[in-house]
């Protein structure tokens, strides 16, 4: 992760040397602190997570005031994609390509969450409510029950549904 962050770092700084006059001369670098903000990757073993919890109760909440609009009731779609209540698998004709039956990782779901949503506010809501609508997300999918605290030590241990059906190029 250093060597990624150094190269990204290093990128920021000398693509403006590089480049300056190939440039429309758009926006603005960015800033040292700017680039901390957004340096914030979480992977699939947990590594990354932040502080904070939730359950898919609260969860629930937190879902109807900022997703239900796009995702539909109790996330099968609306504007946006369906992310629960699947009626086919991955290789039927259709195929329903939900949280439960494609992500193969629960902090990848909190990550795109953070990082993306809700869409007209992406990076709004705090980390227990990224928690709660996580774990209600994951109990919409059927992969935990309602009262399940997720926090940082818990969402790294949650074995999705289609865990294995992805091919790890990592050497081991």
């Amino acid at each position: 992760m250093f060597m990624r962050n150094s190269l990204l770092i290093l990128a920021l700084l000398i693509s403006p040397v590089l480049y300056a006059e190939e440039t429309p001369e758009l926006g603005k670098p960015a800033s040292k602190a700017l680039v901390e903000q957004w340096n914030n990757d979480i992977f699939p073993d947990g590594e990354g997570l932040p502080s904070g919890k939730g359950t898919a109760t609260y969860g629930k909440k937190v879902y109807q005031q900022y997703c239900l609009s796009c995702h539909g009731v109790k996330g099968t779609g609306d504007s946006a994609d369906e992310l629960a209540g699947a009626k086919h698998g991955l290789t039927d004709n259709p195929p329903d390509k939900t949280i439960g039956t494609y992500w193969p990782y629960a902090t990848t779901l909190f990550d795109f969450t953070r990082r993306s949503m809700p869409l007209n506010n992406p990076g709004s809501l705090n980390n227990s409510q990224l928690y709660a609508v996580t774990a209600y997300l994951l109990y919409l999918n059927d992969i935990i029950g309602e009262k399940e605290i997720m926090d940082a030590q818990t969402l790294a241990k949650v074995k999705m549904p289609n865990r294995d059906g992805f091919v790890n190029y990592q050497s081991k």
